[in-house]
């Protein structure tokens, strides 16, 4: 596909989620900085459509989580996933930027770069803990892979992939010195005394598994703290129903837990401890240096085919640790993940002052690592790249 040289540029972005579509709003932002004419389309939700984006379809079409989820939305997305690509070979875009959802974007991707589109795909799924190998099966898809951990592409140069690490936007987004105060002040929580985050997760089934055992830990933890209170942010109304469900039958005295509605890195920020489940927002509590203990429970069936298939190639399961090189917070991963083994480890942090206060330099060290301007870094990749054809 060669466009018209006197046309003006075109990009075409993909995004599945609202992690996505942040990413997505801030490149977009950068790249019309740059070309002032340039034509944005693809797939986005409402930060995107903000930044500049013909939203041919909303980001939510894409939003499915979970192996039965995906099954019964195959056809539907297959369907999308053709349309789209008959779409954006007509509208012949100088770039396609695939922005993660990979099970979606990567074999687009693919087809597209086999018609001459010259692809980026941004965020790199975690080679770091599944088979290294799928590096090379993204290398055939993306003709450059933006990665937010400077850890990643070492592994896709092994395979000859060009992969660059850009930073996380979340680390330019939020501060070096984040006030506990004022977000106490915000979520209306005392000024003194001890504050105790709960995050069971953003989806119904995770908070199902860990919603009980995380509530049980926090109400051991404040039979041992007198004065505690417990701050557990839901992320959607789904959730709040779920966790006020679990709040009324775990026993906790009147007052002692505040559920709020969204909030997470308020509550992060706000707390002397987070109680957190695996994922992105142990990143969040990272960047809030905050203590955390980490706890994961995925079906007994997941975990057998993963070890059975030795998908997983790594011991540190948590970002804080991938980042850190070494387990610098406790995790607490399926059978460990108890409300005693919870409560001793969130006990162990507020009795040891000394520690807690040692890990706020470990992690502003790397939040100054990760703070790199992502979007516009992001953005010279892909204006080198269209500055090629």
């Amino acid at each position: 596909m060669t466009p018209a040289p006197d046309r003006p540029l075109r990009f075409a972005l993909v995004a599945g989620e609202a992690s996505g579509d942040q990413l997505g709003a801030g490149l977009v932002g950068e790249l019309s900085q740059r070309f002032p004419d340039a034509l944005f389309a693809g797939v986005g939700g409402a930060a995107m459509r903000c930044a500049g984006l013909d939203a041919w379809h909303d980001a939510s079409e894409l939003a499915v989580m979970g192996l039965s989820e995906v099954i019964s939305h195959l056809p539907r997305l297959l369907a999308l996933r053709s349309r789209l690509r008959r779409r954006l070979l007509q509208w012949q875009p100088d770039a396609f930027i695939g922005i993660d959802a990979p099970d979606f974007n990567l074999g687009l991707e693919r087809q597209l770069k086999r018609r001459g589109v010259r692809t980026v795909h941004y965020v790199s799924p975690s080679v770091w803990a599944w088979r290294s190998g799928r590096a090379r099966t993204i290398g055939r898809s993306a003709d450059r892979v933006l990665c937010l951990f400077p850890m990643e592409p070492d592994i896709y140069a092994a395979h000859g992939v060009d992969a660059r690490f850009v930073g996380h936007p979340m680390a330019d987004q939020m501060p070096l010195n984040p006030d506990q105060r004022a977000a106490r002040m915000r979520l209306e929580l005392p000024r003194d005394g001890t504050v105790l985050a709960v995050l069971p997760g953003s989806r119904l089934a995770e908070i199902g598994r860990l919603g009980e055992p995380f509530l049980q830990a926090a109400r051991q933890v404040a039979t041992q703290v007198p004065g505690l209170r417990i701050v557990v942010p839901a992320a959607n109304p789904g959730c709040r129903e779920a966790i006020d469900a679990l709040v009324a039958s775990s026993g906790f005295p009147p007052g002692a837990v505040t559920v709020i509605d969204g909030q997470a890195r308020e509550a992060m920020v706000a707390s002397d401890v987070v109680l957190l489940a695996s994922g992105t927002a142990t990143l969040e509590a990272l960047l809030a240096k905050r203590p955390m203990v980490v706890g994961y429970k995925v079906a007994r069936g997941t975990e057998v085919l993963v070890r059975a298939a030795g998908l997983l190639r790594t011991d540190r399961y948590s970002l804080p640790n991938v980042l850190a090189g070494e387990r610098v917070v406790p995790e607490l991963i399926q059978e460990d993940c108890t409300p005693d083994r919870l409560a001793d480890a969130v006990l162990a942090w507020l009795r040891d002052p000394e520690a807690m206060a040692a890990l706020e330099p470990r992690f502003r060290d790397i939040h100054m690592d990760l703070r790199r301007d992502a979007s516009a870094r992001a953005a010279d990749v892909v204006e080198a790249l269209v500055a090629r054809q």
